[in-house]
């Protein structure tokens, strides 16, 4: 029986940031992100760099015992967009991929109730 842990995965679309730590959430066993693994800043956000990012902590996180986790997915949110960016969902496969075994997935994505007003004026972005 192996030991359970937390993957936490922010997906913007700039850029993901994996992290994984122990059940309570308070101790960090593995962390990653895209500007680690990459050189250009363009590809920080891509879903080649999220696999590369998940294999990464996956292998950091196996060498201290944990091959069991629940996923927890966030978006930007706020007044931002709620939707998670394109490595998301890579980043799961990857994980599942490098052998760790999936408890449960949801999204932790901040959803605002009527916060900050959006950017780009009363008009919307004008192109």
């Amino acid at each position: 029986m192996g030991r359970w842990g937390i993957a936490h995965i922010f997906a913007s679309f700039n850029n993901i940031i994996i992290t994984i730590t122990d059940l309570t959430g308070a101790e960090t066993i593995a962390r990653c992100s895209g500007g680690m693994v990459t050189k250009s800043a363009k590809d920080e956000g891509t879903p080649y760099t999220a696999m590369k990012v998940a294999s990464t902590v996956a292998e950091a996180a196996h060498e201290k015992g944990i091959d069991r986790v629940n996923v927890k997915i966030r978006g930007q949110g706020g007044n931002k967009a709620l939707t998670p960016g394109r490595g998301a969902q890579a980043a799961i496969r990857a994980l599942v991929r490098s052998g760790f075994k999936i408890g449960k997935i949801e999204d932790v994505t901040p959803i605002p109730h009527d916060g900050c007003r959006k950017k780009g004026g009363r008009r919307g972005r004008r192109i």
